[in-house]
């Protein structure tokens, strides 16, 4: 029997096998997607465990998956799989409560900045705005590496959460919001510098680690992880000011 077949006699009859089924023709989707998130958080979680999150993540897509949309399994699936494992690494509560803080403060800060330069601020600005040095900044960038690894999938899981939750889709007024949201998304990510633009770019859909995205630049791991905090931040910020602000 085909998936589509699968699809169509499960969307009927809820079975169980016909569940097993299908869980075992994704699964893979699970291991693809906890295997690239273990190269960030292996520290911290084991590989076991991401997939134990993931499975329930794909789950809980067989089970909320409308074949009437106009939606591959696929693309839904990855937001709720994503979901799940960052929903349960996110109960860990491993990041330090003062890096939290950290963070917040340096968001504050590049704001504040923005809003009274009109334009980005440098990173010596940034030092100086907090009261801090540069080279002290540049520490909590790096290590605020793994607390921001996942946070523009956050973002986009968010965002993707909500569309693949509305109950009317193909109404005028949700495709508008829609292809709205997604317009801000792609301005957020024009308003960052070169470097910052091309650490999104190469990591997020070129998926590559910071050792080879260092690689790419000519620059060291950390600098690379530094640039990427930092440009998550500024996503933050530009987000928040356009009322998409679900994921922090």
């Amino acid at each position: 029997m085909d998936i589509n077949s699968l699809w169509i006699d499960y969307s009927k009859t809820k079975d169980k096998e016909i569940k097993k089924k299908l869980i075992g023709n994704y699964v893979e989707l699970v291991r693809i997607i906890a295997g690239r998130m273990y190269n960030f958080y292996g520290t911290k979680v084991e590989y076991d465990d991401l997939i134990g999150y993931g499975v329930l993540g794909l789950i809980d897509s067989i089970d909320k998956f409308d074949i009437t949309k106009d939606i591959k399994f696929e693309t839904y699936a990855q937001i709720r799989i994503k979901g799940a494992i960052i929903d349960n690494i996110r109960k860990l509560d491993w990041i330090p409560r003062s890096l939290r803080k950290k963070s917040k403060d340096i968001q504050i800060a590049i704001s504040t900045l923005e809003n009274r330069l009109g334009r980005s601020p440098s990173n010596a600005e940034i030092a100086e705005e907090m009261g801090i040095e540069e080279g002290n900044l540049d520490l909590i960038l790096s290590d605020m590496s793994t607390f921001n690894m996942s946070s523009l999938e956050e973002m986009i899981y968010s965002v993707g959460d909500y569309f693949t939750k509305s109950e009317a889709l193909d109404s005028p007024e949700d495709v508008y919001e829609k292809s709205e949201i997604v317009k801000i998304l792609e301005k957020s990510i024009e308003i960052l510098n070169k470097s910052e633009k091309l650490v999104i770019t190469l990591y997020y859909y070129e998926e590559l680690t910071y050792k080879e995205i260092g690689e790419v630049m000519e620059l060291s791991e950390s600098r690379i992880s530094q640039i990427h905090s930092k440009a998550i931040l500024k996503l933050k910020n530009n987000l928040m000011k356009q009322g998409i602000d679900n994921y922090s």
